[in-house]
């Protein structure tokens, strides 16, 4: 890339350089989940040059989910699915990125066809039952993913590497019995699917230290971080360490 190209700003970084961006670009990033932290997360990647991104979500847009995720639009509103209308205005964002869209449920059936090129998923979801999906998937898979969830002002992102971090059922032992609504602002929701996306652009640019085994805990409401470290749960279901 020369000094006009698109991603020239971001070659300028330490340790990204062209080398960095060939990373990116030869990589797959698969999105579980386009709604308040997956809008965010997906348009940063492709902003970045990620060579292809997986969408999955089964759900098509409310008026509701406008204050935040946004990539869907009043016109897509109970109407478009949210990873058809995702993908429609990425590849116009970015030319340059892939982008498969499945507008279906992912399961343990399909995960693992539907995120085959995928080096790193991204936990983008707001409900555990289908985030325990993609952690058994990654267990057997040895695919790392970021996790985030976020409500009201507050959040939580880390990174998940198999054999390596604890698994998100060390984190999260029980599920709960039912999903529920819950209060959120929208910038709150993007300040952690920005997290997300860096994450994942480090992971696979080898670029600074990324979550491995920390949880990052915000509190916008009062402006307060805390970085957790976090430890394997003894006899884990899932990651089975004893």
């Amino acid at each position: 890339m020369n000094g006009e190209g698109r991603y020239a700003r971001q070659e300028m970084l330490p340790g990204m350089g062209s080398e960095g961006q060939r990373k990116l670009a030869q990589s797959c990033v698969g999105i579980m989940g386009i709604g308040g932290l997956g809008s965010p997360a997906a348009y940063y990647l492709a902003g970045a040059g990620v060579g292809k991104l997986v969408l999955a979500d089964p759900q098509v847009p409310e008026i509701t989910n406008l204050n935040r995720q946004i990539l869907h639009w009043e016109e897509d509103v109970g109407i478009v699915p949210k990873a058809a209308s995702a993908a429609w205005k990425l590849r116009r964002f970015n030319p340059g990125t892939e982008i498969e869209a499945h507008c279906v449920e992912v399961t343990k059936e399909n995960i693992a066809w539907m995120f085959r090129e995928a080096d790193i998923i991204l936990d983008c979801l707001d409900s555990l039952p289908p985030r325990f999906v993609l952690n058994e998937h990654a267990m057997r898979t040895s695919t790392p993913f970021v996790h985030a969830a976020v409500e009201g002002l507050h959040g939580q992102v880390t990174v998940i590497e198999p054999g390596r971090t604890p698994c998100l059922r060390c984190l999260f032992p029980r599920v709960p019995e039912h999903d529920r609504s819950f209060p959120i602002l929208g910038p709150a929701a993007g300040v952690f699917g920005c997290l997300q996306a860096a994450e994942a652009i480090k992971m696979i640019a080898g670029l600074g230290e990324p979550l491995r085994s920390k949880l990052l805990v915000g509190d916008l409401e009062h402006n307060l971080w805390e970085t957790i470290e976090v430890r394997p749960a003894e006899g884990c279901p899932a990651c089975r360490r004893d």
